[in-house]
């Protein structure tokens, strides 16, 4: 706006399609939405009308009642038309766990290639148990000893659990490529921090954006540092990205992202989740003033209390946080007798 102000989101559907449904959300375009048997419920996905099939993007978790919800889809709102390609935004489950199977149907397996080999490597390292990496990183983070023997004591969450075998082979997308779907043609640009090399895509013909989870109307997503990087800086990932794709951000484009309602306002969108992290920050620099854990951090971060279905989620992106100011030179930190970081901020 020319005064500075920014526009309010708005979501111009107002209620999401049921399942076995599909919302004509543009011309040529169809929102669908799948559930997930965790808090966050459900994952958004779309088909585009190529004319001969459909482009697909993302899928949801392989499980019996998500592909029979395909299998209605693809009779019903889908016309009976074969799925000849399927574009996955990033690795995690909810969005690749039916890649493979579309692949064995015929499908064209689209991803970045940090996406794919993530995706294809967690699926392939199946444990009973966690491994003693994963242990010693859950100590780092400090999590609560109670927890720790529950979770070192139980199987784990495996990506094979939900996604469907990723058959060898996939076609690249990078930043910078022009894709032809739906009879648009798209701009890629790549966003980070959620996850490595997460594909978004932006119409060169109308206002559509394609998000997926790098931009979500009302929820942040989850930025989280795990035991497969435990040194990673995803924050400076993220707040990059968020920058950057800022610069492409209109008011009138519509945004389908992976969860909750499309919506317009992106300017407003992009500045909320980039301030999210900011406060977040100084809210956390004020609490480590005393020697802290990541897991002591929580109520500064999150401002709630943290359920038991959430602390998961909630440790690593307090690890990422913590670990953010100690890469940047604001906090310093100790390794405890018993394997966890305290981090502590210096008050200046």
């Amino acid at each position: 706006m020319m005064d500075g102000t920014l526009t309010p989101l708005r979501y111009p559907h107002g209620a999401p399609p049921a399942e076995g449904e599909a919302t004509d959300i543009a011309p040529g375009v169809l929102w669908m939405r799948l559930p997930l048997p965790m808090a966050l419920d459900h994952v958004n996905v779309y088909a585009l009308d190529d004319g001969d099939g459909w482009t697909l993007i993302d899928t949801g978790f392989n499980s019996r009642r998500t592909r029979a919800i395909w299998d209605t889809l693809m009779a019903g709102p889908l016309g009976g038309k074969p799925v000849t390609r399927v574009i996955v935004t990033h690795h995690h489950p909810d969005h690749v766990g039916l890649g493979g199977w579309f692949q064995t149907r015929g499908a064209e397996l689209w991803m970045t290639r940090t996406a794919w080999l993530f995706a294809r490597m967690l699926t392939l390292d199946e444990q009973d148990r966690p491994t003693e990496e994963s242990i010693a990183f859950w100590r780092s983070c400090g999590m609560d000893p109670a927890i720790l023997d529950e979770r070192a004591a139980e199987r784990p969450f495996n990506f094979a659990d939900v996604v469907a075998p990723m058959p060898l082979g996939f076609k690249r997308i990078k930043q910078g490529d022009v894709m032809r779907i739906g009879g648009r043609n798209w701009d890629v640009h790549i966003g980070n921090g959620h996850a490595p090399e997460h594909a978004t895509f932006w119409s060169r013909d109308d206002n559509l954006v394609i998000s997926g989870d790098q931009i979500i109307a009302s929820i942040s997503p989850n930025i989280g540092v795990y035991a497969t990087e435990p040194g990673a800086d995803p924050l400076s990932d993220w707040l990059e990205a968020c920058e950057r794709l800022s610069g492409l951000a209109r008011d009138d484009q519509l945004v389908l992202p992976g969860h909750k309602l499309p919506f317009t306002g992106l300017p407003t969108r992009m500045r909320q989740l980039i301030d999210n992290h900011h406060g977040a920050l100084r809210r956390l620099r004020a609490h480590l003033a005393t020697p802290r854990t990541a897991a002591e951090c929580f109520q500064p971060l999150f401002k709630r209390e943290i359920g038991a279905g959430e602390y998961g989620l909630a440790l690593v992106e307090a690890m990422a946080h913590v670990s953010h100011l100690h890469q940047i030179g604001v906090a310093s930190r100790t390794l405890r007798d018993d394997g966890a970081w305290v981090w502590q901020v210096e008050e200046t």
